[in-house]
């Protein structure tokens, strides 16, 4: 023991001696500190032979009643025990109580997120509403309860042993607002549903029970499971959910059946309702008075939204037998356009990384700005079609992440708002192709980089409710992350294998920072710790710089370059040789594995004339001013 601990002693100087004297003060490329894998978790970043997650089902009996604006709702939930840790108690989600007075929410009082031209206020807007439990039984007795703001306890009379399950059984209801927090409301006879009725938080390995309050930046991080939700609106309404309709001959008329019949083989949009039909109950509707219950089921989800209206107007087709529904106001006439913009890039992240994995997607036009659910997404009118087409193809990317790869939003959105706008920038290219705005949008992270890598910029790894500039650091900048990560580290073809088998390996499970940052050094065959430092925990700025070139000695020229910030990254040289010829080398991150200043040689070419560091402008390098020799 005193002979290794010497060793190590004499290795520590000798390494810290080295680093010193090279201009590393501490190594950028040392081991990043990662909770340690266990059974749960594997060291490749992939579930561990022991991993497990609980499972949530509900059946739900909804009844919106506009004339109160009101929504009232019973449910039954079966909770399954999957954890090896018997449960004394179980955690809810009641994020109605947002605008209940007094809340987190009304107290802070923050200010409005600002998203370039968009503005997210994740507040009630001094709406007094709240979410009533008029009674929450378990195994048919009433249940002992606490709420905390937008969260509840629910203590069991004896606690939940592993493998076992129960039976929760809730009434409630709330007073809808007409802006929910970003999230939800009404627009005249239009509703919009999301976080509307108790969800049950997440156990898992990681930090047992995940019940952070609800104040509006964070979204949501939610169990899988079955729904089965009935929704009794008046009979003059549409109704769009998650799931799949199980009544269509109750609800719907013999010709709207027929036309989601031809709509389900046709790859152009099917007018379900026209634009002369809507808002007409008489021409679209099996019967014009009383209510009518709408029945949907869905496997496999987290979560379950709908929205409901006398006036949509809607389109559908499919794409591989996924049936793509698109509903709005006639007032809408960009989304003339939406159900095409829908179903292309369906289509191209099903086959760039993921297949979809339900039977069917519905994007619906309303009052909020943006928000998505499984097989749902809500969306607004949009003033321009390249903002129609962003935001539908951006809340339809969510059901990638966190729809089908889980990762927990309240804590980690960089990990899908993030994720979900690098595979969008790839998609609009593809769709705008040939305009101004297809042919630059991927380089729009790139390009915000210099107004918001400032001074007071925060790291990713920051929970939503702490950032400032969310809009960069929940979004723009890890989607910069991914494509400097793709393009200048590891190259399309490697990067793209390693990110479809995180997606795979983690489809309809809960993924951690740590479980991504594992699986892409496994899958890549490339160290990124140095990588995962610079990006998610830390601001680090990038100068590469070139220091001097050398005279010609035996047919070799010395081009000495320098890392002078506090980042690492890849080096793209162009060298200009006294012939007029020129040369473009790419260097490895390795080349500054012995310090801050690498020595490239030039062989067999003559004279160096010129040198200049990433004459793409592809990294965003804070001094440009010393990327070229002579200055």
């Amino acid at each position: 023991m005193i002979r290794t601990l010497a060793r190590s002693a004499l290795l520590l100087i000798v390494t810290s001696g080295g680093l010193a004297g090279q201009g590393w003060e501490v190594s950028p490329f040392r081991p990043l500190e990662l909770p340690g894998p266990n059974i749960f978790r594997a060291g490749s970043g992939r579930p561990g032979a022991g991993y497990w997650q609980q499972a949530v089902d509900y059946r739900i009996e909804a009844v919106l009643d506009p004339a109160q604006n009101e929504l009232r709702a019973r449910a039954d939930v079966s909770y399954h025990n999957r954890s090896p840790d018997p449960l004394p108690y179980l955690w809810l989600h009641l994020e109605q109580n947002m605008c209940a007075p007094g809340s987190l929410t009304s107290q802070l009082d923050q200010p409005p997120l600002v998203f370039l031209g968009s503005v997210f206020d994740f507040s009630c807007k001094g709406f007094a509403g709240g979410l009533a439990m008029d009674s929450v039984l378990v195994g048919g007795v009433a249940a002992r309860t606490t709420i905390f703001g937008t969260t509840m306890r629910l203590d069991l009379a004896e606690p939940l042993a592993p493998g076992a399950s129960l039976l929760v059984r809730m009434v409630w209801r709330f007073k809808v607002p007409p802006f929910g927090g970003g999230r939800m409301g009404h627009d005249g006879p239009l509703y919009e549903f999301g976080q509307w009725y108790p969800r049950l938080a997440v156990y898992d390995d990681l930090r047992g029970w995940n019940h952070e309050p609800y104040i509006g930046a964070g979204e949501f991080y939610l169990e899988y499971g079955r729904f089965d939700v009935a929704i009794t609106v008046p009979a003059s309404h549409i109704v769009a959910a998650t799931g799949t309709l199980q009544n269509a001959a109750q609800v719907l008329t013999v010709s709207q059946r027929d036309r989601l019949a031809r709509a389900a083989t046709s790859a152009d949009p099917v007018a379900i309702i026209t634009r002369g039909e809507a808002g007409i109950p008489a021409r679209t509707r099996p019967s014009t008075s009383g209510s009518l219950t709408w029945r949907f089921s869905a496997d496999s989800v987290r979560d379950f939204a709908f929205a409901a209206s006398p006036d949509f107007q809607w389109d559908a087709s499919a794409w591989e037998g996924v049936m793509i529904h698109t509903l709005f106001r006639p007032g809408a006439t960009l989304w003339a356009e939406a159900n095409r913009m829908t179903r292309q890039a369906l289509a191209y992240y099903s086959q760039q990384w993921l297949r979809y994995p339900w039977p069917q997607f519905t994007s619906i036009e309303g009052p909020v700005e943006g928000m998505e659910y499984p097989m749902i997404t809500f969306d607004p009118g949009g003033p321009t079609r390249e903002d129609v087409g962003w935001v539908l193809a951006h809340e339809l990317g969510h059901q990638w992440v966190p729809m089908v790869v889980g990762s927990n939003e309240r804590l980690y959105p960089w990990m899908d708002e993030g994720f979900n706008t690098f595979i969008d920038l790839a998609n609009a290219a593809r769709y705008f192709s040939g305009t101004a705005y297809g042919d630059s949008i991927e380089a729009h992270p790139l390009h915000l980089y210099a107004d918001h890598a400032v001074p007071g910029e925060q790291p990713l790894i920051l929970r939503p409710v702490e950032v400032t500039d969310l809009f960069w650091a929940g979004y723009q900048k890890p989607a910069l992350m991914l494509s400097l990560l793709r393009d200048e580290v590891l190259g399309r073809e490697r990067f793209d294998a390693a990110f479809r088998q995180y997606l795979h390996a983690w489809a309809f499970r809960h993924p951690s920072p740590a479980d991504f940052f594992r699986l892409m050094r496994d899958a890549s065959g490339m160290d990124l710790d140095w990588y995962w430092r610079e990006w998610v925990t830390t601001t680090t700025r990038l100068d590469q710089a070139v220091e001097s070139i050398g005279t010609e000695v035996d047919g070799v020229t010395e081009v000495r370059l320098a890392s002078l910030g506090t980042m690492v990254m890849p080096a793209e040289l162009r060298l200009i040789f006294a012939d007029g010829t020129s040369e473009v080398v790419r260097l490895p991150v390795e080349m500054w594995n012995l310090g801050p200043q690498f020595t490239y040689r030039a062989r067999g070419r003559g004279a160096v004339r010129s040198a200049e560091l990433d004459a793409r402008h592809a990294l965003p390098d804070v001094d440009r001013a010393n990327n070229r020799y002579p200055r």
